[in-house]
């Protein structure tokens, strides 16, 4: 793994950081986010001790290149992942990128990592060393959780690729096991740590193609709140949202259960602590899956942080990019952000720091940009008001990381003031022509920035 400079010996001068990321998790299941039903109270009171992004979205809302994006801090065209990885292929590119492990290792830290990896190419099999992206300290993984485990039992893989089994024991729970044993050994060391807790939930169960909550959650959720952007939607959400809710649920109970851990090892106050997610989930009410479409129900992801830099820290209310947190991580830890990431450190719109601005003040980004894969090649601007995103329709959504031709068209264009639940496309209307042209000359300059290529992107022939 290539380093980004030499080790800092002064360790606890640095933060602990621990990340729980969870798969496929909707903003709105999250009280802090506005959702009714008492799904979130642990997180929610962490956002009230702590920093709540409001507008944090997905740089790729599919698993792997979202995976890719946040461990190598580059969009995914640039890290080399931007369609989940196939069997039959090369090794996984993660081998030749600095990473955020990498960071932290420079800088010092032990390193580990729980969970579902989804970046090795490795599937059935354990991940070797030289692809967990630098990793050194702790290692339990399974590149395909989804395919190695069911809700209740299952295989993982340890550091030394022996298989690590569990049953009658919930998925969530066995991987809080041992994170939680990661933070008691790790809390009288004189080194600081970074912990990488990966959950398959709230995903789907892949072979049953359905959501499956621990037994007796969903029967809580029975009668569940609906997001407005499914209803009068045809999908598979009026089944799924019970066992869905139910995830998130026990989720949050496991969070609370590492947040209670800190706090008895005696190092909560010495700990950043960040919630998120790979993105969201729109139940096939957009494609025919999940995922992997502009839209708020697949981009936008609960993010809330706690710790040093973040207590008290409020609500950010500018629009940010997953791709962001871990140039923040390593920013809040005092740690070299390498030259290879793309985002940009939010620490500084955090309420109380001292160099706390706007975005507009410190000529910041007022927008993210989002690349789509395998369902289209797809390109997204998100502003604080718009949603505009082209596609190549010849283009390969498997195969080509971009426009081979260099060329997009647009296809969607949602005014997220007047209809933030995306009932109605404005692409292609006359009156919203000036609109349109504005977003699309700030997002070829996106794809300039980030992709290194000058694009054309054709007006749309006629309203949506």
């Amino acid at each position: 793994m290539a380093g980004v400079g030499p080790a800092v010996t002064s360790s606890r001068d640095h933060p602990n950081v621990v990340v729980v990321f969870t798969d496929q998790q909707r903003w709105d299941t999250a009280g802090c986010y506005g959702n009714p039903m008492d799904v979130t109270p642990t997180l929610d009171a962490m956002a009230d001790r702590g920093t709540r992004l409001e507008q944090c979205v997905s740089s790729n809302p599919v698993c792997g290149p979202q995976r890719a994006s946040l461990q190598t801090g580059q969009y995914p065209t640039e890290c080399g992942i931007y369609r989940n990885l196939m069997s039959g292929e090369a090794d996984s590119p993660i081998e030749d990128t600095t990473t955020l492990a990498d960071a932290f290792n420079d800088a010092g830290y032990r390193t580990g990592y729980v969970g579902k990896w989804h970046i090795a190419n490795t599937r059935l099999e354990p991940v070797p060393e030289r692809l967990r992206g630098g990793y050194e300290d702790y290692w339990l993984a399974a590149d395909a959780l989804e395919h190695t485990s069911q809700a209740y039992e299952g295989t993982l893989y340890d550091g030394d690729c022996e298989p690590v089994e569990f049953e009658d024991r919930y998925r969530v729970d066995f991987l809080t096991d041992h994170a939680e044993e990661f933070i008691a050994d790790e809390s009288d060391s004189d080194d600081p740590f970074f912990l990488f807790l990966s959950y398959l939930e709230p995903h789907h169960q892949n072979d049953q193609d359905t959501y499956v909550a621990p037994d007796g959650y969903a029967e809580e959720f029975a009668n569940p709140w609906v997001p407005p952007d499914l209803e009068g939607r045809p999908g598979d959400w009026f089944e799924e949202l019970p066992d869905y809710y139910g995830c998130c649920r026990r989720i949050d109970e496991n969070l609370e259960r590492l947040l209670a851990t800190l706090e008895r090892e005696g190092i909560d106050d010495e700990t950043i602590v960040l919630f998120t997610s790979d993105h969201g989930c729109h139940f096939r009410t957009r494609n025919r899956e999940y995922k992997r479409s502009c839209h708020e129900s697949s981009i936008r992801v609960p993010a809330v942080l706690q710790g040093p830099g973040f207590d008290d820290g409020g609500t950010v209310e500018d629009v940010v990019s997953l791709l962001d947190l871990p140039a923040t991580l390593l920013d809040a830890a005092d740690v070299e952000v390498p030259d290879s990431f793309q985002g940009e450190s939010v620490s500084p719109l955090v309420a109380g720091n001292e160099d706390g601005a706007s975005g507009a003040e410190r000529e910041r980004p007022a927008d993210a940009f989002i690349q789509v894969s395998e369902s289209a090649v797809e390109r997204t601007l998100r502003t604080d008001r718009w949603t505009y995103s082209v596609y190549d329709p010849d283009a390969d959504p498997i195969d080509d990381p971009a426009s081979p031709a260099d060329g997009y068209v647009e296809r969607y264009l949602y005014d997220l003031r007047a209809d933030p639940h995306q009932q109605v496309n404005l692409i292609g209307r006359p009156d919203y022509r000036e609109v349109a042209d504005e977003l699309r000359e700030r997002l070829q300059a996106r794809i300039r920035e980030y992709e290194g290529t000058d694009v054309e992107i054709l007006e749309a022939e006629y309203p949506a």
